[in-house]
Parts: structure tokens; sequence; C-alpha cells
């Protein structure tokens, strides 16, 4: 079987771990659990780095510490993975779904822009919806794929509405726009460490900032809100949202790896652009110029998915579909999805990723690419 994205554990995670367990420092605390954090900083360029769960905990406590509340609605583009929606609703809140740029695939500014404008009030520095008058205190952009959409156009609107953005970055570590890092515009980004990501922890997040009050409140909330250091004193509701010290661990190593992991998906996408480009109706996701990303899952859009799909699993070549559209999972199809011709479903119907693991040999990039070129063949 050729994976999909698979792990690539081949640095100094053995010796971490290692180290860990025959120390006994497996928890929530200890000193790859910070070394990792501060790496993680340096890396996005932000002052502060908060070490947690997963990449959905992650978002869910940076909408709590926005005030984000069951009366209130969080902004959100329709084509993303469940997590982003599911953070939102643990709040209690509700997701505004803005339809997907057929093109780049990520949230459609001009949508954003004409939404803002026409279904929105300012009022006492913030933004309601004129609908039912509740508040839409936080955007969540995605950068699906690790690509990053227009972000001076988004913070823009953003500050011209009274809206907080929040970074879903979870797929775009060492993905940058205009020479600055994924995560470090809005006022916090969040990271995402699961098994078929860039890097890997097995599981985890993190939260990128600036803001020292922020960062503080962050892991202050993720350790159960535990206010002093030896009595078990708690001064508000927690959350058991740290990442353990042995997982750190496996992150200090990763991210030691990480600048040759991008660069072999750099390699990556390039054979498949080489030798797929021209093949039928293969388009493959537009990039801005102003973006430089990590390519962390190659995809291409093409009217014969299910083919293809078909082909290449039929091979042990591990391929999927795009994730569905937010408005079509049966628990978001009555929140408000704004669009003009449901791009998000297009998208959805004709996109599929094909396999990118950092230690795929390019013998197998091309068998994968013949494979593709015998169904346009046939």
């Amino acid at each position: 079987m050729i994976l999909l994205s698979g792990p690539n554990m081949c640095g100094n995670e053995w010796k971490y771990v290692k180290e860990c367990l025959d120390t006994g420092w497996v928890s929530s605390v200890g000193a790859y659990v910070d070394k990792f954090e501060k790496m993680s900083a340096e890396f996005a360029g932000t002052k502060y780095a908060v070490a947690t769960s997963s990449g959905t905990t992650a978002l869910h406590i940076c909408l709590l510490m926005l005030g984000v509340t069951s009366n209130d609605y969080v902004i959100a583009p329709n084509i993303t993975f469940v997590a982003t929606c599911n953070a939102i609703c643990y709040t209690g809140a509700r997701p505004i779904l803005i339809d997907t740029d057929e093109d780049n695939w990520q949230m459609d500014l001009g949508l954003l822009e004409q939404f803002l404008r026409e279904e929105t009030e300012q009022r006492d520095g913030a933004c309601y919806l004129k609908k039912d008058g509740k508040r839409i205190p936080v955007i969540m952009p995605v950068h699906v794929l690790g690509n990053i959409c227009d972000m001076d156009r988004l913070m823009a609107l953003a500050e011209a509405h009274h809206i907080t953005v929040v970074e879903d970055s979870t797929e775009a570590l060492g993905s940058y726009y205009k020479g600055k890092h994924a995560g470090s515009f809005g006022l916090m980004g969040t990271f995402s460490y699961n098994g078929n990501k860039i890097i890997t922890t097995g599981g985890g997040g993190m939260i990128v900032t600036n803001d020292e009050s922020l960062a503080k409140r962050a892991k202050h909330l993720t350790t159960q809100a535990k206010c002093d250091p030896f009595e078990y004193k708690h001064d508000e509701i927690g959350y058991n949202y740290r990442l353990v010290n042995v997982a750190a661990a496996m992150g200090v190593a990763q991210m030691e790896l990480l600048p040759g992991f991008i660069q072999r998906k750099k390699e990556i996408i390039a054979f498949y652009k080489k030798e797929l480009e021209g093949v039928g109706d293969i388009r493959f996701q537009r990039v801005a110029d102003t973006v430089n990303p990590n390519w962390w899952m190659p995809t291409i859009s093409t009217s014969r998915q299910a083919d293809l799909l078909k082909a290449l699993n039929g091979q042990q070549m591990q391929s999927r579909p795009f994730w569905v559209p937010m408005n079509q999972l049966p628990m978001f199809e009555n929140d408000l999805f704004y669009q003009h011709g449901n791009k998000s479903d297009k998208v959805y119907r004709h996109c599929l990723s094909i396999p990118c693991s950092t230690y795929i040999s390019d013998e197998d990039l091309g068998r994968i690419c013949e494979v593709i070129k015998q169904v346009y063949a046939s």
C-alpha cells in the first residue's frame, strides 16, 4: 500500500521518546513541551506558542478566550475539515459558511466582502447579522491544503467590520504569504500534528500568538485552570487539553526534520505537475505569486474523479476525495450558507488527493502517474 500521507519518523523520535520513558516525564509537563513550544513560535514568527492535545482543541480554546458564546456566529469556509465547525459548535455558537473559490479552494473573499456589506451591520465596535441581531465576533479562515488566500484583503475586511481573525492553519505549517508564516496574521493561529500532517506527534496541536496575556490564559485553560502549584485549586472551568511530554518529544524531533519535509513536498508537487499537467482535464490548485505553500497534500481537479479514485485505490495507491462541504453534513445543513452557484459542491465532486508521503520514492510517483494516465487513455 502506498499511503496518502504517512508519518515519516526518520530522525531523533526514538531517542527523545525513550528519554521521556527513562526519566518518567511522560505527562503534560516536561522539557520537551517547553522546547516544542519554543521551536514552534520561532518557526511561525510569533512570540508565543502553547501546545495542545489536538488542532481541534486549539481552535476551541481560541474561541473560548475570545468570549464566543451561544448567542454568536463565527464565519468559516464551506470547504474545510469538519473540526473547524465542530470547534465553533463546542462554544454553542453556529457557523456562517462562505462558499469556496473554485480555483484556489479557499474561502471566496469576493463573497465574504459582499456578505459583510449586505448582510451585517456594525454597532458599538462589533459586527452583527442584520437578520437576527446576533454578534459575529470571529472569522476563521482555513488555509486549505497549505494554500493561503489574500490575507491583506481578508485582514482589511475583518478590521473594517470589527471581527477578530483566528487562523485555522492546521494544514499550513511551512506556508507563507508575502514572506510571513501562516498563523501569524490573526490574533491567534493554530496548527495540527495529526498523523497525516507534514509533521506529527501522533495527535496534537498548537496555538501561536503575539499576545502574552492570551498565551498565558491558553496555558491556564488547557491545564484544567489550576491556579495553585501545590493544592488542587481551580479558578474557572478548565480543560484537559495540554500536549503530553512524550508526544512533544516526537514533535521536537519532527521539527528538526521539517525543512527537509517541506522541500520533499515541493519536489513531489513538481513531479506531479510535470507528468500530469495537460493530461485530460486535470487541474491543480491555483496558488498566487504571493504565496509559498508547503504543498502538504497534492490534490487534482477532474471530471474523472470517481474513475481515478477507483483505479488508484484498486492499485493500492491510497487516494481520497475532498471533504464533504459543511452545508451538506446533517449537523450544518440548516446553518447560513452564503453562495452564488454553490462552487463548493463542484470542487468536492471534482477533487481528489493523491499520495504524497515525504518518504515516497520517485519510482512510486511515476507508477501513480502512469495509472492516472491510463484512465484517460481508456
